[in-house]
């Protein structure tokens, strides 16, 4: 009677005595090393951390405000002053990039959105309807100021949401708000020349109060350097405009 001698896996995924014998023999693959999960290692404390450069710039801003009265920063100038430098660098940075789109609301938001903004907030609000085609232009003008001033507020609401029954004759309108006060208001698109562009409108929003800010200004200053930077792209594209008319009549000769 033969002798028959079994080999078999005892484990799942373990090596038969078959299996060692054809791997001798080049018959098989090199076994795989053996599954040894990675050693742990517990994660560092907070407090053990040291208190460097990086450690202040993974902060928020509330975990800086409260570094405050930080004994270890007491005790170092250095870092202490980078604190208060680091802290100062994310207010900004949350302040130039506040808005920066026209923001759509409804009635039941006005208060909250307009009235109630901050007061160096300055709120442009603009009524308008679907459909039509003077509402389309003054808001796409609108969004590349909102794009540009991102300091500025900028919301738009239907008309009737706004004040019921206003007339549609009236539309685009824009009204413009500060410390929860109607400071200008312009009823119709002709209220921003003959050819609606984003430069006039800026134009004639900053005719007497800073109400496009990007965040770099602030007040009169800010007024003026909009007022500066508009009028030059306006001579800008004046000087496009007429190059391009040229070239058109140079290739139609």
């Amino acid at each position: 009677m033969a002798d028959y001698h079994f080999v078999y896996k005892d484990v799942e995924g373990a090596s038969t005595q078959w299996d060692d014998i054809q791997r001798k023999l080049g018959n098989l693959p090199p076994k795989p090393p053996a599954f040894k999960p990675p050693s742990f290692t517990p994660a560092q404390e907070e407090s053990s951390l040291p208190k460097d450069k990086s450690w202040i710039d993974d902060r928020t801003e509330e975990e800086l405000e409260e570094l405050q009265d930080d004994p270890d920063l007491d005790d170092d100038r250095f870092l202490e002053e980078y604190r208060k430098k680091r802290l100062a660098e994310i207010r900004e940075e949350a302040k130039i990039a506040r808005f920066g789109s026209v923001i759509s609301i409804t009635g039941s938001d006005f208060v909250r959105e307009v009235s109630q903004a901050p007061p160096d907030v300055w709120v442009v609000v603009i009524l308008y309807k679907e459909g039509i085609p003077e509402c389309a232009l003054l808001m796409q003008c609108l969004e590349e100021l909102a794009t540009r001033y991102s300091s500025t507020k900028f919301v738009k609401i239907i008309s009737t949401d706004c004040i019921p029954n206003y007339p549609d004759r009236n539309l685009p309108t824009l009204l413009v708000y500060n410390n929860g006060a109607v400071k200008a208001n312009y009823v119709g698109l002709y209220s921003f020349g003959r050819r609606c562009t984003p430069e006039g409108v800026a134009l004639v929003l900053c005719q007497s109060d800073p109400v496009l800010n990007d965040g770099q200004s602030g007040g009169d200053m800010s007024r003026k350097a909009v007022l500066e930077g508009v009028r030059k792209r306006l001579i800008e594209k004046v000087v496009k405009d007429h190059e391009d008319d040229d070239n058109d009549g140079s290739s139609s000769d």
